[in-house]
């Protein structure tokens, strides 16, 4: 292995220990103060990070660690920073941010998902560049409409707070317009980016994260380019 590929490991499994040295921090002090429902939501956090991230070699398909660590921190402050530390009531912007993020995150997976099947020797399909990004694009948009279900349902039944008031709509309609408008412009971007690389070749961090990603499953795809 590289050795800046070694250091870029170390790096993100560190940052991966960082995230959970805090939360376990915050756990045992809502343990102390006898907090019994922050310390089961923290501790819940802290599997969700953890397990994925312990079998993430056992997994069939590998994705780029530089991902994995994304998708991490984005749970960390989605989940830990935004309900338990009610990042979302005392930062303004929490909840744009992290759903213009999430647009980001679920096109490049949707990106990678229909770029496997694509160069799978398995599938007799090839799809354009254009299809691909509309692909990315409408698995991002659909993975986003879907949480908004959740969210709810989960007002609806569960009684929770999560599509939150918002410019004096206080039925949590707007809140729930603007997040799908966020999450379709981070598709959007990403689909256009992964579009312009199978277009034209053109480096960023979608061309690295490819490159990864075919490097860590070599058994998904073919050796060429033969389906071309």
């Amino acid at each position: 292995m590289p050795a800046n590929d070694s250091l870029s490991a170390r790096i993100n499994r560190g940052t991966v220990l960082v995230l959970l040295i805090v939360m376990a921090v915050e756990m045992i002090g809502a343990l102390v103060m006898q907090q019994w429902l922050t310390a089961v939501l923290v501790g819940s956090i802290m599997a969700i990070i953890s397990i994925p991230f312990i079998f993430r070699d056992r997994l069939p398909v590998r994705i780029p660690m530089e991902f994995h660590v994304l998708i991490i921190l984005f749970i960390f402050a989605s989940l830990f920073l935004g309900e338990v530390q009610s990042f979302y009531q005392r930062v303004w912007w929490w909840d744009i941010a992290l759903h213009g993020t999430s647009g980001l995150l679920l096109g490049v997976l949707g990106f990678l998902l229909v770029y496997m099947l694509n160069e799978s020797e398995r599938i007799e399909v090839y799809l354009r560049p254009q299809f691909v990004a509309l692909f990315a694009f409408l698995f991002a948009v659909a993975a986003g409409a879907l949480w908004e279900l959740l969210e709810f349902g989960a007002d609806q039944w569960l009684g929770t707070n999560m599509q939150k008031p918002m410019f004096d709509d206080p039925s949590g309609l707007t809140d729930t317009m603007w997040d799908l408008l966020l999450d379709s412009l981070g598709a959007l971007l990403i689909s256009i980016l992964g579009w312009w690389y199978l277009r034209r070749e053109y480096g960023s961090f979608m061309e690295r994260w490819i490159a990864q990603f075919v490097a860590s499953n070599p058994r998904l795809f073919l050796s060429g380019r033969n389906k071309r």
